[in-house]
């Protein structure tokens, strides 16, 4: 194998712990591979050698790797995720007696039946949950809560005071109490048990550690940024004092820290679990060019949790090329000009931060008849039960006779939910159907329902009612009339399983709403949201950040790359600090996916383009990945400089820059509670206070230290930054 400086000292790596931060396709499985066919070399014994992996799919193409690359008949070593490895100690300490015999929950309908009981046992004491708490979204919230306590080996009390899990989630922790009961009581167990469960008979029992140790001399971690609280910790009790540890990933890629993981696992967390350890980096990625390295890189920099490593483009690597456009026209734009040069479409992947984002996108393409494929089919924007209820309402004002439709009324009667249960919304649709008249206060179908309930579905059948009366409107007033009508925003945050999903649910009522502006008509908008279509292997594939981690395409479209949704954001979840870098690592691993270009879509209008896309200075990385290629050594004036020359000077080239001046902008340009940028001084904060455009107030905070206002007197607010600020 052809290794690199930086890859061969990570395979020579003699003894003790060590450290690898690899940058985004620096060949980590090449290294890997290399390191353990090293240590086979030297004489260590494939059963004293542990690898780990992520994901199946992970460990599958290490395996086959290795297998390719080791010399015939040469023994390998165990390689496993977290879970196999769970599984097989959670096989060895059955066998001895120290753990319950337990059958894993394999199918998800399993999980939810048994989480729908515990939420009914633990209703009685939490009486305020309410029928909500059956809700699919608040079951899947729960079982991610169940997870996540296993996944931090926390209480659960702490936990659900610690994070938001939004309304009506008050009954988790009893939730989670009566959920453990069930499954010791039917001998079974989930997924995070496999690690749970064996750890805590470890942690608890000095002599059983002792039984399990001794057996490793080396374990290899790759994406060890990604592991959670009790892998860590069960990592640390089979490595014990005596096998050698080396951890490889990338703190700037750390963006599962819903499920437990942190980027301080990577930076400090690591000697503090393991002791010393040596350092190193893999800094050469061999996926993409000058210009897209310098602008992950200034992407990267306003973070503080975060490795000192610059990312470098091989000399081999593609030239890739960045752009930046608007919209659903700037993703046909980019799409035709790829074709254009006799590029297939499946080349292409269009990433979004959440599926909310990619609905405007899809009806796009939909328009315009490209093929594409979604990561996951649900997503597709007609298969979404909101967007198909709304659909239905809006239907309702062509056609008056889907009144007498059961099946119709149902779907309408529960999107928005109006926390019913869908019996019971069944029920009562087919005697709407059948009487075309709301029931009488006494009758049966509506004695079983609480007054707000009835309340709820007594003004969504006027509005059934209504909606034949108002065919003549726009399809966009008639869509924000419906909206308003059954309350969607309110419910949707109520129904939301954790604050995210419910901004999420919101952001999709925008969207579609922007959309019916565009439409030629009613019915026009309709036979859009309705358009029947299936996945096309030659199409476009769409799908967001977190599933594209590991991935990498030719050309990258991200698109959403608004403030307030990239970075996600809203008034009443504003960004923090650590929040913020979370979100610009999420940024950092989707520009990274594209090997020859990069094209970031804003959707301009009231839509404010992203902060994210001036701190990557993308125009100037263009710039100097141009002049290195021409040989031109004239002065360039880019906005980081220092940032600039370290780069060239880790590649050993010669290019004169310069600071460039500083972009004014207005307090009009920002909204009153809007963070501009990080104080200078600690974690604090600068923000518009007062938007007035004549006389704006900025608020600056500088930590413990308090705050101060400044007022920018018709002057216009200089954005300066620079190394150290």
């Amino acid at each position: 194998m052809r290794l690199t400086a930086e890859q061969h000292a990570v395979v020579g790596h003699d003894a003790g712990h060590a450290r690898v931060a690899a940058v985004a396709g620096a060949g980590k499985t090449t290294t890997l591979v290399a390191r353990v066919l090293h240590l086979l070399e030297r004489g260590v014994k494939p059963g004293r050698v542990l690898v780990l992996m992520f994901n199946r799919s992970a460990r599958e193409d290490f395996q086959s790797r290795l297998a390719a690359t080791a010399p015939a008949g040469q023994a390998l070593p165990d390689v496993r995720t977290f879970h196999s490895l769970g599984h097989r100690l959670t096989q060895s300490l059955t066998r001895w007696g120290v753990l319950a015999p337990r059958r894993l929950l394999t199918a998800d309908w399993q999980l939810e039946r048994l989480l729908r009981q515990a939420t009914q046992q633990a209703l009685g004491e939490v009486p305020d949950a309410g029928e909500a708490a059956l809700e699919a979204d608040k079951l899947e919230a729960l079982a991610h809560f169940c997870g996540l306590v296993k996944a931090e080996m926390a209480e659960p009390a702490e936990l659900h005071a610690r994070l938001d899990f939004g309304e009506d989630t008050g009954h988790f922790v009893a939730a989670f109490e009566h959920a453990e009961a069930l499954l010791a009581d039917q001998g079974l167990m989930t997924y995070a048990d496999l690690l749970y469960r064996p750890l805590a008979a470890l942690e608890a029992d000095p002599a059983l550690r002792a039984r399990v140790q001794g057996f490793l001399d080396h374990v290899i971690i790759d994406e060890y940024q990604d592991i959670n609280p009790v892998q860590q910790r069960l990592l640390a009790v089979l490595a014990g004092r005596e096998a050698a540890v080396m951890a490889v990933g990338d703190a700037n890629q750390c963006i599962y820290e819903w499920r437990g993981a942190r980027p301080d696992t990577m930076l400090d967390d690591f000697t503090a679990t393991f002791g010393a350890a040596r350092d190193y980096p893999l800094s050469t990625t061999f996926r993409h060019g000058h210009a897209l390295a310098l602008a992950a890189n200034h992407a990267i920099a306003a973070n503080r949790r975060r490795p000192d490593q610059l990312c470098l483009a091989a000399p081999t690597n593609p030239d890739t090329r960045l752009a930046v456009g608007q919209g659903g026209q700037g993703l046909l734009d980019a799409l035709a000009s790829w074709q254009g040069q006799g590029r297939r479409l499946d080349e292409a992947c269009l990433l979004v931060r959440s599926w909310a984002l990619s609905v405007p996108l899809q009806l796009g393409l939909l328009r315009e008849g490209i093929p594409f494929r979604l990561s996951r089919e649900d997503r597709f924007v007609f298969r979404l039960p909101l967007v198909e209820a709304l659909a239905g309402y809006l239907m309702l004002a062509r056609d008056a006779g889907l009144l007498q439709d059961p099946g119709h009324l149902s779907t309408l009667l529960a999107q928005p939910t109006p926390f019913v249960a869908r019996e019971r919304l069944a029920a009562l649709a087919t005697r709407l159907a059948e009487t075309q008249r709301w029931p009488e206060r006494h009758d049966p179908l509506l004695a079983a329902l609480k007054p707000h309930q009835r309340r709820t579905l007594k003004r969504r059948w006027a509005l059934l009612c209504e909606l034949p009366r108002l065919a003549g409107w726009s399809p966009a007033r008639l869509l924000e009339h419906v909206i308003e009508a059954v309350e969607a925003e309110k419910v949707l945050k109520r129904a939301a399983a954790r604050r995210d999903k419910g901004e999420e649910d919101v952001r999709l009522l925008d969207v579609l709403v922007e959309q019916a502006r565009q439409a030629e008509g009613l019915d026009a908008f309709i036979e859009l949201l309705r358009r029947p279509v299936e996945n096309r292997d030659d199409g476009v594939l769409i799908t967001t950040v977190h599933g594209a981690k590991g991935l990498e395409w030719p050309l990258v479209v991200l698109g959403g790359v608004n403030e307030e949704d990239f970075p996600h954001y809203t008034r009443d979840n504003p960004l923090t600090p650590p929040r913020l870098e979370e979100e610009r690592r999420l940024f950092y691993v989707a520009i990274t996916r594209a090997r020859e270009r990069l094209v970031m879509l804003h959707d301009g209008g009231d839509h404010r383009p992203s902060r994210f896309l001036a701190e990557t200075a993308w125009e100037d990385g263009q710039r100097v990945a141009e002049r290195l290629a021409a040989g031109d050594e004239t002065p360039l004036r880019v906005a980081r400089p220092a940032l600039v020359r370290r780069y060239l000077a880790a590649l050993g080239r010669s290019l004169p820059v310069e600071a460039g001046e500083a972009s004014p902008a207005t307090a009009a340009d920002y909204r009153v509670g809007q963070r501009l940028t990080h104080a200078v001084f600690g974690e604090g904060e600068i923000r518009v206070v007062e938007g007035d455009p004549a006389n704006p107030v900025i608020e600056v905070g500088f930590g413990q230290a308090g705050r101060r206002r400044l007022i920018a007197r018709r002057a216009p607010i200089e954005l300066l930054e620079g190394e150290g600020r």
